[in-house]
């Protein structure tokens, strides 16, 4: 099975895209991308110099710049933001500054959410639509606002985890370990 790119997206020679990954209307994926298998790209996409894991969506009106890592299972949110430069500047161009950014597998990054560049968003963790991250997020962390602050934890399933840390739908049990949340093994 091959990848699916609509007759308006433009695939750059060199880019590397995974079976059954789709690419919508209006889409650019320069030369440098990774993409793995059964991704989607919404509308208006680009998708620089980046890597992205197997079973990636990417919606509407997002721009994946230079930097960006994807592990498996992420959703980006239509319209959201990544960054590569802390301190751009048109007249000054700061290539040699990219810092990268990583989002940990199964991670939900809601609309309009802006992530800072030189973070890392951890695995399974939820970032709220609106969002504005400016520090590295912790897998499981919810995190909303502007700047985003962890607000509760999620479990692996995409449901808030109450006081007790037992998800109510799939009933996975995690624990605090410090700072961090760790999945109890079964």
């Amino acid at each position: 099975m091959s990848h699916y790119v609509h007759p308006s997206a433009v695939v750059d020679a060199g880019a590397v895209i995974g079976a059954g990954t789709k690419v919508w209307h209006f889409s650019h994926v320069m030369p440098g991308a990774r993409v793995g298998e059964r991704c989607s790209f919404g509308q208006n996409c680009y998708v620089g110099n980046v890597v992205i894991g197997d079973n990636c969506r990417v919606q509407n009106n997002v721009s994946l710049y230079d930097g960006v890592t994807l592990d498996d299972d992420v959703f980006v949110g239509p319209s959201a933001v990544f960054t590569n430069v802390v301190n751009p500047r048109a007249a000054f161009p700061r290539k040699d500054e990219y810092r990268a950014t990583r989002v940990g597998r199964g991670a939900s990054i809601g609309a309009n959410a802006t992530i800072v560049c030189g973070h890392d968003i951890g695995e399974a963790a939820f970032i709220a639509a609106g969002a504005v991250v400016t520090k590295s997020v912790p897998a499981f962390a919810l995190m909303a606002g502007v700047p985003a602050r962890r607000i509760g934890w999620m479990c692996r399933c995409g449901v808030r985890l109450g006081a007790e840390l037992v998800c109510g739908a799939c009933a996975r049990r995690y624990q605090l370990d410090g700072a961090a949340l760790r999945e109890e093994t079964r």
